[in-house]
């Protein structure tokens, strides 16, 4: 028998709401699909469990589909937790550009991204959404580095060439420059050796309208058409933000970005907090997606992210740790948090206001709609067969180990129980093993002494 069998008591999202827990034998292909699924007690699980190769979870564990990471700064990997407390302007300007504008020297960036990519893994991360920098060395090791560790890495190379908004020492000089320098990328990623089955692939990123001229938004819309890339940016994320784009174009940036050709099949809009019902409306329709982005909205957003409403239109949505506005490399630390935000925008927090009035009615999520959403919600934003344990999917894997730390999984612990316990407990210190695309590039962490 060719393939790899795992023997498992597995944790999967059918829906946004319908979570499944069941024993079952998986057959995953050379390719590293799921090929085959079959309960306890059936004749096939036990033909499976025969075979001598097969890969036995102790009952103490769950097998979870790998995480989704839809939003992630990867040079900003070194401030994580710093400077939260100043300005989003103040913020970017005194610290962030500066810090990027390092990756010049890519021995800068090979530290910083070799661990970063690393850390993710260690947290559950299968699958990530990077920006990268201006830089195309920077950013090409960023990529090799995806490859070398064995994570699913979709990587951009950051176009901004505004001179009113972009610092001089940190942008492209110009339109064409960026745009060549975004098409020689899309080149040097896709021809990486090792990377023959697109394990990493590239992004085009114009980083948000605002550091974008009207020729590079319109030239990356063009590019992104011809060579067939998926597009990645930030959108309506503050008050700031919003009300520029409205100023410059007469537009929401959704409707700016379609109209630049940048609002397509799998683009990802980081924060989105400010689109209205018509515009999230706009963004089912090109099959484009929302990185919800919890944690650092609570620090530069000034506004929360109508989750139940994005999950109620069916809306691609999936989640995003936006390090560094964002200070946690974990999905699940920003999977609670989707939680926390949503039940804090339906009570409201004013306590100066009466209940009745305080907050937004019927905007909570439950905490199996946060793990849909840290699992196959973003996989699904992608447009990639993952998050699922499921055949058909990718094997993407995560070892949760039941009795590590504060959590606590139970043999009588039905579905929705363990996806709460998970999304409340769940760190890298309750991580074993990690799989991507059916290959294991994460031990069994070991017995705590």
């Amino acid at each position: 028998m060719t393939g790899t069998i795992i023997l498992a008591r597995v944790l999967t999202s059918e829906t946004p709401q319908t979570t499944l827990l069941e024993n079952v034998a998986l057959l995953v292909n050379a390719e590293g699909v799921i090929q085959e699924r079959h309960s306890l007690g059936t004749e096939r699980y036990d033909a499976l469990s025969a075979h001598r190769n097969a890969v036995r979870l102790s009952d103490e564990t769950l097998l979870i589909p790998g995480l989704t990471d839809l939003h992630i700064h990867a040079p900003q990997w070194p401030q994580a937790g710093m400077a939260l407390d100043r300005p989003l302007e103040d913020w970017l300007a005194t610290y962030t550009f500066p810090l990027e504008a390092r990756y010049a020297d890519p021995a800068f960036a090979e530290d910083v991204f070799d661990d970063l990519v690393r850390t993710l893994l260690e947290n559950g991360t299968t699958t990530a959404l990077y920006f990268a920098t201006i830089h195309e060395e920077a950013s090409l090791v960023l990529a090799r580095n995806c490859l070398r560790y064995g994570q699913r890495g979709f990587v951009g190379l950051v176009a901004m060439d505004h001179p009113d908004l972009c610092p001089p020492d940190y942008r492209q000089a110009s339109a064409q420059d960026a745009l060549d320098a975004t098409h020689r990328f899309i080149g040097a990623v896709r021809a990486l050796p090792g990377n023959e089955h697109g394990l990493v692939q590239p992004v085009i990123t114009p980083r948000f309208i605002p550091a974008c001229s009207d020729a590079l938004l319109e030239g990356l819309g063009a590019l992104a058409a011809e060579l067939n890339v998926r597009v990645q940016t930030h959108a309506s994320e503050s008050d700031w933000e919003h009300q520029h784009v409205l100023d410059r174009t007469g537009q929401t940036d959704t409707h700016a970005l379609d109209r630049f050709g940048l609002l397509r099949d799998h683009t990802v809009l980081a924060h989105a907090g400010f689109l209205d019902q018509t515009d999230r409306a706009l963004v089912r329709n090109r099959n484009a997606a929302l990185a919800h982005c919890p944690i650092s909205n609570a620090f530069f957003a000034g506004a929360a992210l109508p989750l139940r409403h994005v999950l109620d239109e069916h809306v691609h949505c999936g989640l995003g740790t936006d390090i560094s506005g964002g200070y946690s490399p974990s999905i699940f630390e920003n999977a609670r948090q989707a939680v926390l935000t949503s039940r804090l925008l339906e009570s409201g927090t004013n306590p100066r206001i009466p209940a009745s009035e305080r907050g937004l009615p019927k905007s909570r999520i439950d905490f199996q709609e946060a793990f849909w959403l840290a699992t196959r919600g973003g996989a699904e934003s992608l447009g990639i067969s993952a998050g699922q344990l499921m055949p058909g999917q990718m094997f993407d894997a995560v070892e949760i180990l039941g009795t590590s730390g504060a959590l606590r999984l139970h043999p009588k612990d039905d579905a929705a129980t363990c996806a709460q316990k998970i999304v409340c407990h769940a760190s890298s210190q309750t991580i074993g093993r990690v799989w991507v695309n059916g290959r294991q590039i994460k031990e069994k962490a070991p017995s705590p002494c």
